[in-house]
């Protein structure tokens, strides 16, 4: 028993590491592409065509000097991107490996936990700084992913219905033959700008509207609480981009094919970062409640219509 811990916890420490590599090269990914988007070079000073630019900002990040607002909250301000980190780390355990890391059955329900805990991180983080601008993006980002959680939820309470599992192996036993985005395109296309809200990404970038809140709730951090709160957010993008794999493309994890669509989904966030610009804040209510909301419930009841014909027939 003592043995299976500390191997869980060795492979753990180890997919947290490969983690944090992806996310410091998504960075650069992004960079990168907004900076041929922008028609300019991006960054290629530090290393081999800039190879090393992550690492070199992760230094620069974790040796500035550390501020705290004189009239701030200290702890919770202090800890509120240190929970913000955990949680988004937390969520990888539901991966569906065959070799059985930790075989959730109810992985589904994992994630929509995790998900709804990082609303916290970001409301603390936003009140404790004790200030305005904080506290507004802080407020919007929770009204906003509180609205977008709603439909993830329904979409995935469709694919429950189907499959009649909430573990994600089963994704890959029903997407043997046929990927689902084929028959649930639309569906998809909501659950991936509903993954663009969740993780606070333009157009949807709320929360962080420099050109209207300063920088959002993380306008008071520096040093290592922002970079905290900047790791948080790509890691969330990584598992997003992992989760529309597994859910719409097929989920062979020993395939290297199954990569390369992360990475697509990946750069789509990119993309959409770089061509979109900035919603308003009422339209963004408005596609929830009265856009995404409607149509998810109209894909739950016809789940449950197959579903049900199915059993009658069967």
């Amino acid at each position: 028993m003592l043995k299976e811990i500390i191997s869980l916890f060795m492979i753990f420490i180890l997919l947290v590491i490969f983690v944090m590599v992806g996310v410091a090269f998504l960075t650069l990914l992004e960079r990168k592409v907004l900076g041929y988007i922008h028609i300019r070079k991006g960054p290629n000073k530090v290393g081999f065509i800039g190879i090393l630019q992550p690492f070199s900002d992760a230094i620069k990040l974790f040796t500035k000097e550390q501020t705290f607002p004189f009239l701030s909250n200290y702890l919770c301000y202090y800890f509120a991107p240190v929970f913000s980190l955990f949680l988004a780390l937390l969520v990888w355990f539901i991966i569906p490996y065959f070799t059985g890391f930790v075989s959730f059955e109810l992985g589904l329900l994992f994630f929509l936990c995790c998900a709804s805990l990082g609303v916290y991180t970001v409301m603390i983080a936003g009140w404790s700084s004790n200030s305005n601008y904080a506290l507004l993006g802080g407020l919007r980002a929770v009204a906003q992913t509180i609205s977008y959680e709603v439909s993830l939820a329904l979409i995935l309470l469709s694919f429950v219905f189907l499959i009649g599992k909430y573990n994600l192996l089963e994704f890959y036993n029903f997407q043997f033959y046929l990927w689902m985005i084929f028959f649930t395109f639309p569906l998809s296309m909501i659950w991936f700008i509903s993954c663009l809200a969740e993780t606070n990404r333009t157009p949807f970038d709320f929360a962080e509207g420099e050109s209207e809140l300063v920088s959002g709730f993380n306008v008071e951090y520096s040093s290592g609480g922002f970079a905290l709160i900047f790791l948080a957010e790509y890691a969330s993008i990584l598992f997003m981009s992992m989760l529309f794999c597994i859910i719409f493309l097929g989920s062979d994890l020993n395939s290297l094919f199954f990569y390369f669509k992360l990475s697509f989904i990946s750069f789509l966030f990119i993309w959409v970062r770089g061509t979109m610009p900035r919603f308003r804040y009422d339209k963004l209510m408005y596609l929830a409640w009265s856009g995404f909301l409607p149509l998810s419930l109209n894909y739950l009841l016809f789940f449950l219509g197959i579903k049900v014909f199915l059993f009658l027939l069967l």
